[in-house]
């Protein structure tokens, strides 16, 4: 069996990478009107010329001989003797080194033209901009090592720069694969879209390296070693993307063996271990996990680092400290990364773990920072205070919405609708409990809940019994049709002896499931894959449709959104639950405003399966 030839901690793997690598970049010019910005400086840039070249007056008056002044005040005008009209950026005439603004000035006439009279003297080059005031010729515009920014751009067109050098790193990415397809090309069975390198690239580009990315290669050993040995002829730095692990069809360890060294295959690192380094004619060439999570990750903790050797400055990320709310369990030895939501309520923040399955890209379009989870730790407790690293601004954290509860389709458009206003929403679909378990602890903004309670009322039995004595405001997003979802029309006695997929414990929809499998003296057990469980409408959805199941429970909008079957089966008051004092916050107060508005009841409409008489509706609970 293959083996990793090597599993080595993050800290070796940076070091490896720091001493095996020259790391020097190359040099090209650009022209400064386009493709400069945000470039690095090869070498300092100097003026062509002077700026202003000539004395020019800086304000609109008379230019003056300032001798002729002295002695000018209130109780002695001055009529000078010599004086020329001048306006804002025109050449003081020769003789002159002073101007007077035009408000301070007397004009008058006389049989040979005008007179000008001044009540107060001037300084020498009073309100004239000398040669060179800006910069003088052969004067540094910018040094070595600096990102040109746009307002650089003008100023080096403006002193005769018409091009720049700047460092160039290129890197080339090859995508292997006999799986892949090429984005923009919906993938047989079987087949994936190749998105890691399209990835890679635009994390390269943002800090400001060539990427150049090369056609899918097949699982075929000498076809990668020929994309290879082309990557290394034309790039600085080559990233292979999988064919890392260990399976019959990953060459490209073997391959960076044949054409040079592999310095380590496997990194204590997770998501990521399988990655690879090896250097071929002494540039070093990189063997990226398959899995998107994979890969971002050794992206951001190896090849950023290298690409920072190169003179290419990378940003550090923004950090906040958080509360996290679920317990993470990480092994000894392993340096972990996870993603996580964090948002802020109230003074403090708070950070929700994301998915940490390496191949669920949409962790990393959710997430907005991320939680390093040292070697020599084995994890963090819920409750702890943790170091979030954001991955994006501060200030676009701060406008994070923290969602936890029951799933429901129309929070996606809830979401979208409310992002225009500055809100950020970020959902975690736990099930209705477990957005009351969340609200009691002060771990989201607000939890969306539909639990059905013995008396056939919605959301407050359970709230007065697990949060008692608590001011809370329930907003009513809507009524919704719950029912089974099939290929074949099934209903609710049609159950038994059917493949069905059910929603997580907790759930309100497990709990309406439970509550009519009673009601008509239903066993459970007689329900195959009752105990198979998915955490939103949506999955059930796509378990019916791909055939995983002949049934599921769910909301009409997700059997519609996948042209399914739907027997209705109740309709049920769907509610964001929230602590009084959220409604103060400029956030959910916008959130409010749009679950009322006309546009959200229209989507709600168009998505059917919804009743929007109560949408909107605030109702208050006091315990």
């Amino acid at each position: 069996m293959k083996r990793y030839l090597s599993v080595i901690s993050l800290a070796e793997a940076r070091a490896l990478v720091e001493r095996s690598f020259a790391a020097a970049p190359g040099t090209v010019r650009v022209p400064v009107t386009q493709g400069a910005v945000g470039r690095i400086t090869a070498e300092p840039i100097f003026a062509r010329f002077s700026v202003p070249a000539i004395h020019i007056s800086a304000m609109d008056g008379i230019a003056v001989r300032s001798a002729d002044t002295h002695g000018a005040s209130e109780q002695h005008p001055v009529t000078l003797p010599d004086a020329a009209r001048v306006n804002t950026g025109n050449i003081i005439p020769p003789g002159y080194d002073a101007v007077i603004m035009i408000e301070d000035v007397w004009v008058g006439s006389n049989r040979d033209g005008e007179t000008y009279t001044i009540r107060k003297p001037v300084s020498p080059w009073q309100h004239v901009r000398p040669v060179g005031e800006d910069i003088g010729e052969s004067e540094m515009i910018l040094p070595s090592n600096h990102r040109i920014r746009p307002h650089d751009v003008g100023a080096l067109a403006n002193y005769g720069v018409t091009e720049v050098a700047v460092r160039n790193v290129r890197a080339g990415l090859i995508p292997t694969g006999s799986e892949l397809v090429p984005a923009g090309v919906v993938p047989p069975p079987g087949k994936v879209v190749e998105s890691n390198t399209l990835m890679a690239a635009a994390v390269l580009a943002e800090a400001g390296v060539e990427a150049h990315r090369y056609p899918i290669v097949p699982d075929e050993y000498d076809l990668i070693t020929d994309a290879v040995r082309r990557g290394v002829a034309e790039n600085d730095i080559v990233l292979v993307s999988a064919g890392s692990s260990a399976g019959t069809r990953d060459y490209t360890a073997s391959v960076i063996a044949d054409l040079g060294e592999v310095l380590a295959h496997g990194v204590a690192i997770k998501p990521g271990k399988p990655v690879i380094i090896g250097q071929v004619e002494e540039k070093p060439v990189i063997g990226l996990p398959g899995y998107p999570l994979a890969a971002a990750t050794v992206l951001r903790e190896l090849v950023m680092p290298l690409v920072a050797r190169y003179g290419l400055p990378i940003p550090q990320p923004e950090r906040v400290a958080a509360r996290l709310t679920t317990s993470l369990h990480s092994d000894i030895g392993i340096d972990e990364f996870v993603l996580l939501s964090a948002g802020r309520i109230g003074e403090r923040w708070v950070a929700v773990p994301q998915s940490r399955g390496a191949g669920v890209q949409m962790s990393m379009v959710r997430a907005n920072g991320y939680l390093h989870i040292p070697s020599q730790k084995e994890g963090a407790e819920a409750g702890e205070t943790v170091n979030v690293r954001l991955t994006v601004p501060r200030a676009e954290a701060e406008e994070a919405v923290l969602i936890t509860g029951s799933h429901d389709p129309a929070l996606d458009y809830l979401a979208d609708l409310v992002r225009p206003r500055g809100v950020d929403i970020h959902s975690t679909h736990t099930g209705s409990m477990g957005g009351v378990i969340a609200l009691k602890k002060q771990e989201c903004h607000a939890a969306p809940m539909h639990l059905l309670a013995p008396d056939g009322t919605y959301n407050t039995h359970y709230l007065e019994r697990y949060m008692p004595g608590t001011d809370l405001v329930l907003l009513c997003v809507a009524e919704r049709q719950q029912g089974v979802i099939s290929r074949d029309g099934l209903g609710f006695d049609d159950l038994p002896g059917k493949t069905f997929i059910n929603r997580q414990k907790g759930s309100g929809t497990r709990m309406l499931l439970d509550h009519h499998l009673a009601k008509r003296g239903i066993d459970p057990a007689s329900i195959a894959g009752y105990g198979r469980e998915a955490t939103t409408h949506l999955a059930v959805a796509l378990a019916v449709k791909t055939g995983e199941a002949e049934a599921g429970m769910g909301v009409y909008s997700a059997a519609k959104a996948l042209d399914l079957a739907f027997v209705p089966v109740a309709t049920e008051r769907y509610e964001l639950v929230m602590h009084r004092e959220m409604l103060d916050d400029p956030r959910i107060a916008a959130l409010v405003e749009t679950v009322s508005s006309e546009a959200f009841k229209e989507i709600l409409q168009d998505l059917g399966g919804y009743e929007t008489d109560e949408t909107g509706v605030l109702r208050g609970l006091r315990g």
